[in-house]
């Protein structure tokens, strides 16, 4: 039974992911951390990560980019395997955690949904058979409240393609003001805001008389929390290192 730590617990997010593992038989939530402190039943909360006084075999994070330092230090001196599940972060957030993986385990993702994350490597297998003959598009439509656009999962996808790609693209987010023909190095990434839409994306390769789409659709923000578990579950155990959802899903295979 794996021990699991949830900061942020008491923030939607927080609450799915305390409702996921109750139903599972493989792990357990020990202690939670949020600044408003409220109580669940079965297990303590502390005001901040610091306070926590149980161990774990990993903490997932779905709290806010500014929680990041704190966490980050009591990971490290408690050796605590970290699941980075948090949205938003600066570059140089995410330069802080890809430092801090050499002295501690963290698995980061900008999506944690392991169906966006097997779009991905579907992605990255049409980029191999089709080459450079497709001009590629990615539409992301995200609910009306999503501050940031495109969104991180687009901008993922995207780097997953261009990695592939003998002939790297450059990223196009607005055509309106461009009175000319679309260049074939570039990718277009476009975001669409409205309603409560969790989070759809679609992945468009255009050729000469043919189109291939790959999509995917989130019906709830329980994917996110369902993946971020599976995570925490993963990462029990493992030595320093930067881990994401590729790694995942090729031990699965």
């Amino acid at each position: 039974m794996k021990k699991i730590i949830i900061n942020g617990c008491c923030g939607r997010m927080g609450r799915v992911i305390a409702s996921c593992i109750l139903d599972r038989n493989d792990c357990e939530v020990v202690a939670g951390a949020d600044k408003t402190a409220q109580q669940y039943a079965r297990f303590p909360v502390y005001e901040c990560i610091s306070d926590v006084k149980e161990t774990a075999d990993a903490v997932i994070d779905f709290s806010h980019p500014s929680a990041l330092d704190g966490l980050l230090a009591w990971c490290r001196k408690t050796g605590t395997p970290l699941v980075a599940a948090t949205t938003g972060y600066t570059p140089e957030q995410t330069a802080q955690i890809k430092a801090a993986a050499k002295d501690i385990p963290i698995f980061f993702s900008f999506n944690m949904s392991l169906g966006i994350n097997l779009l991905a490597e579907l992605a990255k297998r049409a980029v191999a058979v089709l080459g450079g003959q497709f001009d590629i598009e990615i539409v992301e439509k995200h609910h009306n409240q999503k501050i940031d656009a495109p969104s991180g999962t687009a901008l993922m996808l995207a780097d997953a393609i261009n990695e592939e790609l003998e002939e790297k693209c450059q990223y196009v987010y607005d055509r309106h003001s461009q009175r000319k023909k679309r260049s074939r190095n570039e990718i277009g990434i476009h975001s669409v805001r409205g309603g409560t839409i969790v989070g759809e994306h679609d992945i468009i390769f255009a050729g000469r008389d043919e189109v291939i789409t790959l999509s995917h659709a989130a019906a709830s923000k329980e994917v996110f929390a369902v993946g971020a578990v599976n995570a925490a579950v993963y990462m029990a155990g493992k030595p320093a290192g930067l881990y994401d959802m590729g790694d995942m899903l090729k031990d699965r295979v």
